[in-house]
């Protein structure tokens, strides 16, 4: 365990738990944050000692809840790319895209699996399992296989042909389920104990969100230590969302950036938009959204157990959330092509689709530099074209 970690803390009751022990929930239910002793942080790693390090999202070792060895395959990093032909499309000065595309499993889920599996092995895990819409299955497929642990999936019978495939070439255990991914988390809650498996659902163990807080790591970094003034991104589960939030805190109280922070924004889809429901309807916690429906695989995600993290986040950054249809993310994916020259995942393009209902809204107005995330390759969805 790296020196830093002081301790987990419960995001709903603020109980501390060891970070000695493989562990999911606090007892009241809610997810546990991993938390550090900053001051020392401050002293061990000033930021300009980041440049000669190495181009992976390790490269903030003292920030992550690292071993000697983390289970690695060069994760993070990834292109900040300037979208200057969308930008003048939209109306806008400055437009970033944040491109997941590129790391190992080919989508940000690699960031947060990479943490997990390296804390899991480290405290004595020997079969992790997952419910999973599709690339964190394939992400877990592939870091397990490099620490030399089994991996159970259970994932949707329709998600995405390339994200079976991806977990069997990789060695995992998979199960098709009929039903949502919710349907698969009730699988694995099940069977967890009996089978000896330890839980890697989406913060339900402390350690995904610290592999996806250097999403925003990497972005202030990127930005010369700063922050843009929106950020759009596409949520399921939320964790990145959540992620990036956390990060953003740490590095204030290290010093590395002021107290200015982006407008945060959720994106779901029109078919599974229960975020966007309970924020716009001044909700502290999500409804479960029935009948959920949508193309994008990782968006299909009905109750979120972040759910109040993501709502907070949204308003105290004052920022909102959208939903698009799956026919105006298809034209999108089209469109980031042919203006930038990326095949980007539906729900990237969404985040597209969410800036023009923002620009028409005035929410984000022209001199605003605002960031969009793809998460995922549009080479795991070839099935829709």
């Amino acid at each position: 365990m790296s020196c830093f970690v002081t301790h987990l803390e419960c995001s709903g009751c603020q109980r501390h738990h060891s970070p000695n022990q493989l562990i999911n929930l606090c007892e009241c239910g809610r997810p546990l944050l991993v938390r550090y002793d900053l001051e020392s942080v401050r002293k061990a790693l000033p930021r300009e000692v980041l440049a000669g390090r190495v181009s992976s999202m390790w490269r903030y070792l003292e920030l992550l809840p690292a071993v000697s060895a983390p289970v690695t395959l060069g994760e993070g990093f990834t292109p900040l790319l300037q979208a200057r032909r969308l930008a003048s499309d939209v109306g806008l000065q400055d437009l970033w895209i944040k491109d997941e595309s590129v790391n190992p499993t080919g989508s940000f889920k690699a960031r947060g699996l990479s943490a997990a599996v390296t804390m899991a092995r480290h405290l004595g895990a020997r079969k992790l399992a997952i419910p999973s819409a599709g690339n964190a299955a394939g992400a877990l497929a592939a870091y397990a296989a490099s620490a030399g642990l089994e991996a159970h999936i259970f994932m949707p019978r329709d998600v995405p042909p390339a994200n079976r495939i991806e977990c069997e070439v990789a060695g995992a255990r998979v199960t098709l389920v009929d039903g949502l991914i919710t349907d698969c988390g009730r699988i694995v809650a099940e069977r967890r104990s009996a089978e000896s498996w330890f839980d890697v659902s989406t913060l339900k163990e402390p350690y995904r969100i610290e592999g996806k807080k250097t999403l925003g790591l990497e972005l202030a970094e990127q930005l010369g230590w700063r922050l843009p003034d929106v950020i759009i991104y596409p949520t399921g589960g939320g964790t990145g969302l959540v992620g990036m939030w956390k990060a953003f805190e740490e590095m204030e109280q290290l010093g590395w950036i002021g107290s200015k922070r982006p407008k945060m924004v959720t994106v779901q889809a029109s078919g599974c938009a229960p975020i966007v429901k309970a924020f716009h309807n001044n909700q502290s916690r999500a409804e479960e959204w029935q009948g959920a429906s949508t193309l994008a695989a990782g968006l299909r995600v009905p109750k979120a157990i972040g759910d109040f993290i993501m709502l907070d986040i949204l308003r105290r950054s004052h920022g909102t959330a959208v939903a698009v249809s799956d026919e105006e993310m298809l034209q999108d994916v089209h469109w980031i092509g042919r203006m930038e020259g990326l095949f980007v995942a539906p729900e990237g393009a969404a985040t597209l689709s969410a800036l023009r209902k923002l620009r028409a809204a005035e929410f984000v107005r022209p001199e605003d530099e605002v960031v969009l995330f793809n998460t995922g390759s549009g080479m795991k969805y070839l099935n829709l074209f």
